[in-house]
């Protein structure tokens, strides 16, 4: 690799670590919503909302499209993160 283009990829890196950064934060401030929906839920069989998961999987594909976003990464990236969140949940759950 070429000293210009080794500066170039160094540049944008620093950019993706910044924006990284920025998404740690999102994703604190989403966990905490989290929390405060499944202090909410009563049995744990609430945890998982199929209806939900399909209409938060529709709307992202929706502004995917109008964002000229691929739709594969975004879908991969919602499903790994409710997952993520349905995992999280069922851990934290404390009523019976």
């Amino acid at each position: 690799m070429s000293p210009l283009k080794r500066k170039k990829l160094s540049i944008i890196r620093s950019e993706l670590d910044r924006l990284d950064n920025s998404l740690i934060k999102i994703i604190k401030k989403r966990t905490n919503l989290v929390k405060k929906v499944l202090a909410l839920k009563e049995k744990k069989s609430q945890i998982i909302d199929q209806k939900r998961i399909r209409y938060i999987l529709k709307n992202i594909k929706k502004k995917s499209i109008r964002n000229n976003i691929d739709t594969k990464i975004t879908n991969r990236i919602w499903k790994n993160m409710i997952w993520s969140y349905i995992d999280f949940e069922k851990r934290n759950f404390k009523k019976k």
